[in-house]
């Protein structure tokens, strides 16, 4: 009898660790889930823009890097300026003018035939399918508990890989039947997402009194206003951003330098595919339980472990000389990802203050625009002046001085306290330094902490434009 239990104990175990990932979040965010997934899995420009341009259209390959570089450029410019609007307009609204430039953006690029008119217009859609970004971020923050964040963050990741997972096999499939469709039926996911945008998640903004009077709550003064100057000297939060941007430079060679050095190596595109793949399958396989192990633990100790997995993973590249070696170098920064998206996303929450959540989102989302704008330059240039294997030995050295720089500035960070609060007491503010943004022990418990338990409804939503 007992040699039949282990069975079913396992099957058990495993729906309830299933339902204990997905439970206890408002629906809100499902809707905001939802509307990312089918924003993902109609991501087919970005992922063969290069190829539209070179087999289709005929251009040259520095042109479509050309191209592929102000497509970057575009999403640095709208990271700030879309944070911006995320504190002033509202989540809601800056979701819904990024959605629909988008689509209407990604569209008109399909129909551009002058090189000048398509470099322009790719520019334009990097502008508008990075602008939801911070609003996403900052609602997200708005709607889920303290102590759930790191999860949602989490599930929210998810959805992007296995929409892109989906997506890039099936863009290859409608691009045999014309490059065209790939435009229209981005276009159309994209307005489907703000349809459910428009239709199910409501401003989620805290109120704020701009009088400086007592806010909404009653609950005292109105906080001290938070401007793009107050995001920029706070210098913990800008240090973990200039960190990030280091790791993100990292993961972004997976896309630009590793094809060219498999490639130098004898390597085809079709054995580079399998190789990448590994990234999208462990990440779709691996992040939820992942999460499940890391979501109460040291945010510090997990952010210096992820530096070095993606650094030595990297790393582990100049060794390969196998598919398989290469596989094993994927499979080991791809840990370094898993474990630092969600912890890097809920850091950056707890450092965030109340009112400020869409600049300071749009600072973070900044760094990552900047290193998919600099890193092809970087790669490049180190691969051709001193070879693939200094480039690899780099990112060991770059993913062990983000580890240090990670164990520096968190040494003094508490574990979230109980309501998941997590006050940042190590986070007070130098010399020089602003009280905002060092912290979230003032920060009142959000609405879907209570009213999810109520079964009130909680306004909020977007998808990742």
């Amino acid at each position: 009898m007992s040699a039949s239990t282990p069975g079913p104990t396992r099957r058990s175990g495993f729906r309830r660790a299933a339902v204990e990932s997905v439970s206890g979040l408002p629906p809100q965010f499902w809707w905001l889930w939802t509307s990312t997934l089918i924003n993902r899995l109609g991501a087919f420009v970005a992922t063969f823009l290069a190829l539209y341009l070179t087999v289709e259209r005929g251009y040259s390959a520095s042109y479509a890097g050309l191209v592929a570089a102000l497509y970057g450029l575009g999403g640095v410019i709208s990271s700030v300026g879309a944070g911006v609007m995320t504190d002033r307009l509202g989540r809601r609204p800056t979701m819904l003018i990024a959605q629909l430039s988008t689509a209407a953006s990604v569209l008109l690029l399909g129909f551009m035939t002058d090189p000048v008119a398509i470099a322009v217009v790719a520019g334009l859609v990097g502008m508008a399918s990075n602008a939801s970004r911070p609003a996403v971020q900052a609602m997200m923050a708005d709607i889920v508990a303290p102590e759930d964040r790191v999860r949602a963050f989490s599930l929210n990741y998810w959805a992007i890989n296995l929409g892109f997972a989906i997506s890039s096999t099936a863009a290859g499939l409608i691009a045999e039947h014309g490059y065209l469709a790939l435009f229209v039926g981005e276009a159309s996911l994209v307005l489907a997402c703000a349809l459910v945008v428009f239709w199910k998640l409501p401003e989620s903004r805290p109120a704020q009194n701009a009088s400086g009077g007592p806010d909404d709550e009653g609950t005292g003064p109105a906080p001290a206003p938070v401007s793009m100057r107050t995001v920029v000297r706070d210098g913990r939060f800008m240090t973990v951003v200039g960190l990030n941007l280091l790791l993100a430079l990292l993961f972004q060679q997976a896309y630009v330098s590793m094809p060219v050095s498999m490639g130098q190596d004898g390597f085809s595109s079709a054995e580079f595919g399998m190789v990448i793949a590994v990234n999208g399958v462990l990440v779709v396989l691996l992040q939820i339980p992942v999460t499940r192990f890391i979501e109460h633990r040291s945010p510090a100790l997990l952010l210096i472990g992820s530096a070095l997995l993606a650094g030595y993973g990297f790393g582990l590249t100049a060794l390969a000389g196998s598919v398989a070696m290469y596989a094993v170098a994927v499979t080991v920064w791809t840990l370094g990802e898993i474990i630092n998206s969600p912890t890097q996303m809920g850091l950056v929450v707890r450092l965030s203050p109340l009112h400020g959540r869409g600049r300071y989102q749009g600072m973070y989302s900044l760094s990552w625009s900047i290193a998919s704008l600099t890193a092809p330059l970087v790669g490049g240039v180190v691969i051709d002046q001193y070879g693939a294997d200094v480039l690899w030995a780099g990112c060991a050295a770059v993913g062990t001085v983000a580890a240090a720089g990670y164990g520096l500035l968190l040494r003094g960070l508490p574990e979230q306290e109980e309501g998941g609060t997590g006050k940042v007491a190590a986070g007070q503010p130098g010399v020089g330094e602003p009280a905002v943004g060092t912290g979230e022990s003032s920060e009142p418990v959000p609405p879907s902490a209570s009213a999810r338990e109520a079964g009130a409804p909680v306004g909020a939503g977007e998808s990742l434009g």
